[in-house]
């Protein structure tokens, strides 16, 4: 199953270490099936966390291949893996480009964890680029934890949904033919 990643800004009013409100957006991640469903998540992800009211500003997809958060970190980082092959028609190397999100305390424990990440990797591959990311926090579809058995069955269910198609109306009902329309059949 792919994951979808959606990047959400959402504008509020927070208050400061010294007690000043100000107006201020950050960057969110949910996991959804649309724009629609993640406009939904995080509506109510930060009820939870935000008292007053708040604004979605901007909702695109990020693009990215996997998200691995780590203990113990609390800044995202962007690593941009470049994943080497051979091309056996044209006897050209090839390289080819991931993004991966890590979860990290600094950009070498970034590159320590992506490196960690890619360790089960049979191909060559480089680490060209990590950045830090502005993002507050990620809101997985399913953390892996138990008693998330009905949000599982909601997405199972969104994931196998159809759209309703207009079923062919069959005229099972019978009319009494009158003498005339009975002696032409």
């Amino acid at each position: 199953m792919s994951t979808t990643w959606y990047e959400c800004k959402v504008k509020y009013r927070k208050t400061d270490e010294t007690g000043a409100q100000k107006i201020t957006t950050e960057p969110y991640l949910v996991d959804a099936l649309s724009y629609t469903e993640a406009e939904s998540r995080i509506n109510e992800e930060m009820s939870a966390y935000i008292s007053e009211e708040f604004k979605i500003t901007n909702i695109k997809v990020a693009n990215y291949a996997e998200i691995h958060p780590f203990e113990n970190a609390d800044r995202w980082f962007r690593s941009k893996v470049s994943l080497l092959a051979y091309d056996e028609e044209s006897g050209k190397e090839r390289k080819s480009n991931m993004y991966l999100l890590v979860q990290a305390n600094d950009v070498k424990e970034a590159y320590d964890n992506t490196t960690s990440v890619m360790k089960g990797t049979m191909g060559d591959y480089t680490i060209p680029a990590i950045s830090e990311l502005p993002i507050m926090d990620v809101f997985p579809y399913f953390s892996g934890e138990e008693g998330e058995l009905e949000q599982l069955e909601r997405f199972n269910a969104l994931k196998g949904s159809k759209p309703e198609v207009a079923a062919e109306i069959v005229d099972n009902m019978e009319f009494e033919m009158a003498p005339e329309e009975e002696a032409a059949v």
